[in-house]
Protein backbone atom coordinates (compact mmCIF):
# COMPACT_ATOMS: atom_id res chain seq x y z
CA UNK A 1 0.00 0.00 0.00
CA UNK A 2 1.17 3.38 -0.94
CA UNK A 3 1.92 5.55 2.34
CA UNK A 4 -0.44 7.74 3.61
CA UNK A 5 0.93 10.03 6.31
CA UNK A 6 -1.33 11.91 8.88
CA UNK A 7 1.27 14.59 10.32
CA UNK A 8 -0.66 16.31 13.49
CA UNK A 9 1.30 19.22 13.72
CA UNK A 10 1.12 22.90 14.85
CA UNK A 11 4.88 23.37 16.18
CA UNK A 12 7.98 24.25 14.60
CA UNK A 13 9.06 20.78 14.50
CA UNK A 14 6.10 19.70 12.22
CA UNK A 15 6.37 22.19 9.90
CA UNK A 16 10.13 20.65 9.18
CA UNK A 17 9.11 17.43 8.97
CA UNK A 18 6.53 18.56 6.48
CA UNK A 19 9.49 19.66 3.77
CA UNK A 20 11.31 16.88 4.94
CA UNK A 21 8.69 14.42 3.98
CA UNK A 22 7.40 16.52 1.09
CA UNK A 23 11.07 16.21 -0.01
CA UNK A 24 11.12 12.46 -0.03
CA UNK A 25 7.99 12.17 -1.99
CA UNK A 26 5.66 10.93 0.17
CA UNK A 27 1.69 11.66 0.44
CA UNK A 28 0.37 12.85 3.95
CA UNK A 29 -1.53 15.73 5.49
CA UNK A 30 -0.92 17.69 8.31
CA UNK A 31 -3.49 18.85 10.95
CA UNK A 32 -3.45 21.51 13.23
CA UNK A 33 -6.49 22.54 15.58
CA UNK A 34 -7.31 26.27 14.12
CA UNK A 35 -5.98 27.71 17.17
CA UNK A 36 -3.58 30.12 15.35
CA UNK A 37 -5.30 32.01 12.84
CA UNK A 38 -2.42 32.42 10.41
CA UNK A 39 -0.70 29.42 10.39
CA UNK A 40 2.65 28.92 8.98
CA UNK A 41 3.11 27.47 5.40
CA UNK A 42 3.14 23.93 5.22
CA UNK A 43 4.73 21.29 2.51
CA UNK A 44 1.73 19.03 2.68
CA UNK A 45 -1.44 19.73 2.24
CA UNK A 46 -3.15 20.84 5.37
CA UNK A 47 -6.69 20.51 7.15
CA UNK A 48 -8.27 22.57 10.20
CA UNK A 49 -10.01 21.48 13.23
CA UNK A 50 -10.21 18.51 15.95
CA UNK A 51 -11.22 15.07 15.31
CA UNK A 52 -13.95 14.47 18.03
CA UNK A 53 -11.58 12.78 20.36
CA UNK A 54 -9.87 9.31 19.95
CA UNK A 55 -13.04 7.50 19.12
CA UNK A 56 -13.08 10.53 15.75
CA UNK A 57 -9.74 10.84 15.09
CA UNK A 58 -9.61 6.67 14.64
CA UNK A 59 -12.60 7.05 12.12
CA UNK A 60 -10.62 9.48 10.42
CA UNK A 61 -7.56 6.95 9.84
CA UNK A 62 -10.00 4.58 8.73
CA UNK A 63 -11.81 6.59 6.51
CA UNK A 64 -8.47 8.56 5.10
CA UNK A 65 -6.43 4.95 4.99
CA UNK A 66 -3.50 6.61 6.82
CA UNK A 67 -1.11 4.20 6.89
CA UNK A 68 1.42 6.04 9.79
CA UNK A 69 0.82 8.75 12.37
CA UNK A 70 3.16 11.16 13.29
CA UNK A 71 2.71 12.89 16.61
CA UNK A 72 4.45 16.63 15.92
CA UNK A 73 2.14 18.45 18.28
CA UNK A 74 3.10 20.94 20.82
CA UNK A 75 4.41 19.53 24.51
CA UNK A 76 1.58 20.51 26.16
CA UNK A 77 -0.79 19.03 23.75
CA UNK A 78 -1.61 15.71 26.25
CA UNK A 79 -4.99 14.84 24.85
CA UNK A 80 -4.39 15.19 21.92
CA UNK A 81 -1.23 13.29 22.05
CA UNK A 82 -3.26 10.55 24.40
CA UNK A 83 -5.81 10.37 21.60
CA UNK A 84 -3.67 9.57 19.07
CA UNK A 85 -2.01 6.92 21.31
CA UNK A 86 -5.81 5.38 21.69
CA UNK A 87 -6.50 5.65 18.46
CA UNK A 88 -3.71 3.96 16.71
CA UNK A 89 -4.01 0.96 18.84
CA UNK A 90 -7.55 0.57 18.24
CA UNK A 91 -6.87 0.80 14.55
CA UNK A 92 -3.79 -1.07 14.93
CA UNK A 93 -1.83 2.10 12.74
CA UNK A 94 1.89 2.86 13.38
CA UNK A 95 2.42 6.13 15.62
CA UNK A 96 5.51 8.07 16.34
CA UNK A 97 6.03 11.49 18.27
CA UNK A 98 8.50 13.91 17.65
CA UNK A 99 9.26 15.83 21.04
CA UNK A 100 11.40 18.62 21.73
CA UNK A 101 14.07 17.68 24.67
CA UNK A 102 12.87 19.63 27.77
CA UNK A 103 14.37 22.28 29.28
CA UNK A 104 17.44 21.76 32.19
CA UNK A 105 17.48 24.04 35.20
CA UNK A 106 21.57 25.03 35.43
CA UNK A 107 22.67 26.58 38.43
CA UNK A 108 22.54 29.79 36.62
CA UNK A 109 18.54 29.55 36.85
CA UNK A 110 16.07 30.49 39.30
CA UNK A 111 13.49 28.24 38.65
CA UNK A 112 10.83 27.53 40.97
CA UNK A 113 9.02 24.27 39.34
CA UNK A 114 4.71 23.63 40.04
CA UNK A 115 2.96 20.92 38.21
CA UNK A 116 0.24 22.61 35.86
CA UNK A 117 -1.13 25.87 35.49
CA UNK A 118 -2.99 25.44 38.73
CA UNK A 119 -0.12 25.95 40.14
CA UNK A 120 1.20 28.51 38.31
CA UNK A 121 -1.39 30.46 39.28
CA UNK A 122 -1.47 30.09 42.83
CA UNK A 123 2.33 30.72 42.81
CA UNK A 124 1.90 34.37 41.79
CA UNK A 125 -0.31 35.22 44.97
CA UNK A 126 1.62 37.97 46.82
CA UNK A 127 2.75 41.44 46.20
CA UNK A 128 2.26 43.05 42.77
CA UNK A 129 5.08 41.92 40.32
CA UNK A 130 5.69 42.49 36.73
CA UNK A 131 5.56 39.14 34.98
CA UNK A 132 6.03 38.10 31.47
CA UNK A 133 3.28 35.48 31.34
CA UNK A 134 4.22 32.88 28.17
CA UNK A 135 1.92 30.41 28.76
CA UNK A 136 -0.69 30.91 25.39
CA UNK A 137 -4.02 32.32 25.10
CA UNK A 138 -6.14 29.74 26.26
CA UNK A 139 -4.70 29.65 29.57
CA UNK A 140 -4.82 33.62 30.02
CA UNK A 141 -8.12 33.80 31.51
CA UNK A 142 -6.87 31.61 34.10
CA UNK A 143 -4.38 34.04 35.76
CA UNK A 144 -7.34 36.72 35.76
CA UNK A 145 -7.63 35.51 39.65
CA UNK A 146 -4.50 37.34 40.29
CA UNK A 147 -4.98 40.82 38.67
CA UNK A 148 -2.41 42.44 40.94
CA UNK A 149 0.39 42.08 38.17
CA UNK A 150 1.51 43.91 35.61
CA UNK A 151 1.49 40.77 32.54
CA UNK A 152 3.73 41.24 29.26
CA UNK A 153 1.94 39.00 26.91
CA UNK A 154 3.55 37.84 23.53
CA UNK A 155 0.97 36.29 21.22
CA UNK A 156 0.61 34.89 17.75
CA UNK A 157 -2.41 36.51 17.11
CA UNK A 158 -4.41 39.27 18.77
CA UNK A 159 -6.56 38.64 21.40
CA UNK A 160 -10.12 38.44 20.28
CA UNK A 161 -11.57 39.61 22.94
CA UNK A 162 -11.04 41.80 26.09
CA UNK A 163 -8.26 40.81 28.55
CA UNK A 164 -9.03 40.30 32.37
CA UNK A 165 -6.17 41.90 33.26
CA UNK A 166 -5.78 45.79 34.55
CA UNK A 167 -2.20 46.39 33.53
CA UNK A 168 -1.34 44.37 30.72
CA UNK A 169 0.93 44.81 27.55
CA UNK A 170 0.13 42.67 24.47
CA UNK A 171 3.35 41.68 21.73
CA UNK A 172 1.78 39.73 18.43
CA UNK A 173 4.81 38.17 16.92
CA UNK A 174 5.74 34.84 15.94
CA UNK A 175 8.57 32.93 16.59
CA UNK A 176 11.96 31.63 16.89
CA UNK A 177 12.90 34.76 19.28
CA UNK A 178 16.54 35.65 19.76
CA UNK A 179 18.12 36.23 22.90
CA UNK A 180 19.24 39.70 22.11
CA UNK A 181 15.73 40.40 21.35
CA UNK A 182 14.00 38.55 24.45
CA UNK A 183 16.75 40.95 26.66
CA UNK A 184 15.19 43.74 25.33
CA UNK A 185 11.90 42.94 25.50
CA UNK A 186 11.81 41.88 30.01
CA UNK A 187 14.22 45.26 29.78
CA UNK A 188 11.91 47.35 28.50
CA UNK A 189 9.47 46.01 30.05
CA UNK A 190 10.72 46.18 33.49
CA UNK A 191 10.17 42.42 34.15
CA UNK A 192 11.31 40.69 37.02
CA UNK A 193 9.32 37.45 36.77
CA UNK A 194 9.12 35.00 34.05
CA UNK A 195 6.09 32.28 33.69
CA UNK A 196 6.97 29.09 31.73
CA UNK A 197 5.39 26.41 30.58
CA UNK A 198 8.77 24.15 29.88
CA UNK A 199 7.83 23.93 25.83
CA UNK A 200 11.67 22.76 25.19
CA UNK A 201 13.44 23.26 21.66
CA UNK A 202 14.65 26.48 20.73
CA UNK A 203 12.03 28.29 19.38
CA UNK A 204 11.16 29.40 22.57
CA UNK A 205 13.91 29.43 24.93
CA UNK A 206 15.44 33.10 24.62
CA UNK A 207 13.21 34.23 27.18
CA UNK A 208 14.49 31.45 29.91
CA UNK A 209 18.28 32.56 28.15
CA UNK A 210 16.85 36.30 28.86
CA UNK A 211 16.04 35.44 32.04
CA UNK A 212 18.94 33.51 33.13
CA UNK A 213 21.19 36.67 31.91
CA UNK A 214 19.43 38.96 34.03
CA UNK A 215 19.39 36.80 36.88
CA UNK A 216 15.48 36.82 37.33
CA UNK A 217 13.23 34.35 38.81
CA UNK A 218 11.08 31.87 36.27
CA UNK A 219 8.05 29.71 37.83
CA UNK A 220 8.09 26.82 35.23
CA UNK A 221 5.61 24.54 34.42
CA UNK A 222 5.95 21.09 33.90
CA UNK A 223 5.15 18.98 31.33
CA UNK A 224 1.83 16.76 31.66
CA UNK A 225 2.78 13.18 31.50
CA UNK A 226 1.77 11.42 28.08
CA UNK A 227 0.48 7.24 27.90
CA UNK A 228 3.90 5.60 26.54
CA UNK A 229 4.81 5.82 22.69
CA UNK A 230 7.54 5.58 20.37
CA UNK A 231 9.70 8.76 20.64
CA UNK A 232 12.09 10.84 19.15
CA UNK A 233 13.23 14.60 18.74
CA UNK A 234 15.10 14.38 15.07
CA UNK A 235 13.42 14.57 12.14
CA UNK A 236 15.64 11.78 10.38
CA UNK A 237 15.22 9.18 13.21
CA UNK A 238 11.24 9.88 11.86
CA UNK A 239 12.22 9.02 8.37
CA UNK A 240 14.39 6.10 9.62
CA UNK A 241 11.11 4.85 10.84
CA UNK A 242 9.04 5.33 8.43
CA UNK A 243 11.51 2.95 6.22
CA UNK A 244 11.73 0.47 8.68
CA UNK A 245 8.16 0.41 9.39
CA UNK A 246 7.71 -0.28 5.83
CA UNK A 247 7.48 2.67 4.00
CA UNK A 248 9.78 3.08 0.77
CA UNK A 249 11.57 6.19 1.04
CA UNK A 250 13.69 5.31 -1.66
CA UNK A 251 16.90 6.12 0.28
Amino acid sequence: MEPNLLVLGGTLEATRLCRALAGAGLRGTVSMAGRVARPADQALPLRIGGFGGAEGLATYLRAQRITHVIDATHPFAAQMSANAVAACRAVDVPLIALTRAPWGETADDHWTRVPGMAGAVAALGGAPRRVMLAVGRMHLPDFAVQPQHFYLLRLVDPPEARLDFPDHHVVVDRGPFGLEGDLALLRDHAIDLVVSKNSGGTGAFAKIAAARELGLPVIMIDRPSIPARHETHEVEEVLRWLDHAGTDLGV
